[in-house]
């Protein structure tokens, strides 16, 4: 297969959905002989929590590689790139080897009776690539949950928790408590753990699951300062720099404070709090407490200023929750299309606005382009958010990312 029919079989695996368990990941990686357990020659860090994974992993990473560290970092969803899952420093994984490894799972699963999924197969492919590349550090953002989450078959020398909040919960359970155990489910046994603050259901529940497992459980309890200049947008930012340094201790890395610095001032992580110009910001939260801080970072970076909201949601999403956290920012709203067959219709989207706030101003545009040509006339700046999805189109539409969007089979 070439790198287009390789992603082609493989968004085909998702007609399975998702399925939750270990036991097709495993059966993988020993067929194509990944090792899965920290050692000499590979540190795994493992990262799990509800909103700010990505940012952790992505200052983990960048310390790493300032530290001249060849350091592999899986993340998802992917903004624009499939590639951008899978990355080698600032290198993304070329689309030569997925086909090749994609071409060697297909092959291995092909006499399967239950074929792995998209995520499992995605995982694998991950850990193969940069066992082929020699890297040293491996930073495993979970996909969802943890306990049961492919990417928990490894072995770290330290397991990440960022702050746990209500989403995915038809997956993962309806309380805050249930939530927190499939996440602490990346607790190894005498693997030290680093989490940021919890709150109190949370917290308890990891507490448990670290007593239990005989690991070491540290909490983060102040931001790293405002002398530490820091690359990414948002007080809330400051928390997952402390949290990703304290990780960084507790790995056996120690790297010099110099090169932490240096690293935090440069890091670059998309769709967060991200600028387009003067007038523009895109950022994929997609959850109620994901936007409740994105609120807090426009107060900080704007003030009193309100927002032209291009807003676009999942409809397996909390769209209400949503939408109470950006309202008190916005001067108006544009609903619009994202492109997901997941996606919940503008015209139903501008509903719940118009239930939350009856005399806040919406219109519906069907696409993204059409919803940037409504906001662009009326002078104040534009925020686009609610979607990974809608933000990775936003990077393209905006000049920002180049290439074609790899949503399409999603």
């Amino acid at each position: 297969m070439n790198y287009r029919e390789a992603l082609g079989w493989l968004y085909g695996l998702q007609v399975h959905g998702i399925t939750f368990g270990l036991e097709k990941t495993r059966r993988l990686c020993d067929a194509l002989g990944i090792e899965t357990v920290s050692g000499e020659k590979r540190r795994f860090i493992h990262v799990a929590g509800t909103n700010g994974k990505g940012s952790v992993c992505a200052l983990l990473a960048a310390v790493c590689a300032a530290a001249k560290r060849r350091t592999g970092l899986y993340t998802s969803p992917h903004l624009v790139s499939f590639r951008e899952r899978i990355r080698l420093g600032a290198n993304q994984i070329p689309e030569e080897h997925v086909a090749e490894w994609l071409t060697r799972i297909r092959d291995i699963i092909a006499e399967w009776e239950y074929a792995p999924t998209f995520f499992e197969i995605t995982t694998v492919l991950a850990l193969a690539w940069f066992q082929q590349q020699n890297a040293e550090i491996v930073i495993l953002e979970t996909g969802m949950g943890g306990r049961l989450d492919s990417t928990n078959i490894v072995t770290p020398v330290v397991s990440v928790i960022t702050p746990i909040g209500l989403d995915h919960m038809q997956h993962l359970g309806d309380t805050l408590a249930a939530i927190a155990g499939e996440k602490a489910g990346i607790i190894k046994p005498g693997v030290p753990v680093v989490s940021a603050p919890q709150q109190p259901d949370a917290e308890a529940v990891l507490r448990t699951a670290a007593e239990v497992a005989g690991a070491r459980l540290q909490f983060i309890r102040q931001p790293i300062g405002a002398d530490w200049p820091l690359a990414l947008a948002g007080s809330h930012q400051r928390w997952n720099a402390a949290l990703a340094f304290a990780a960084l201790i507790e790995s056996g890395l120690r790297p010099d404070p110099r090169i932490v610095r240096e690293a935090f001032a440069n890091v670059q992580w998309p769709a967060r709090f991200q600028r387009a110009g003067d007038r523009t910001v895109i950022d994929g939260a997609h959850n109620p407490h994901a936007a409740a801080q994105l609120a807090a970072t426009w107060r900080e970076e704007f003030h009193g200023e309100k927002a032209t909201l291009i807003l676009g949601i999942l409809a397996d999403k909390d769209a209400p929750g949503v939408i109470a956290s950006l309202l008190p920012i916005t001067a108006r709203i544009i609903s619009t299309r994202v492109r997901s067959p997941r996606a919940l219709p503008p015209g139903e989207l501008a509903a719940l606005i118009r239930v939350q706030s009856p005399v806040m101003p919406v219109s519906i545009a069907e696409t993204l382009e059409a919803a940037l040509a409504d906001a662009r006339p009326d002078g104040t700046r534009t925020l686009i958010a609610g979607s990974l999805f809608l933000a990775g189109e936003a990077l393209i539409r905006l000049g920002l990312a180049d290439g074609e969007h790899e949503w399409s089979a999603q």
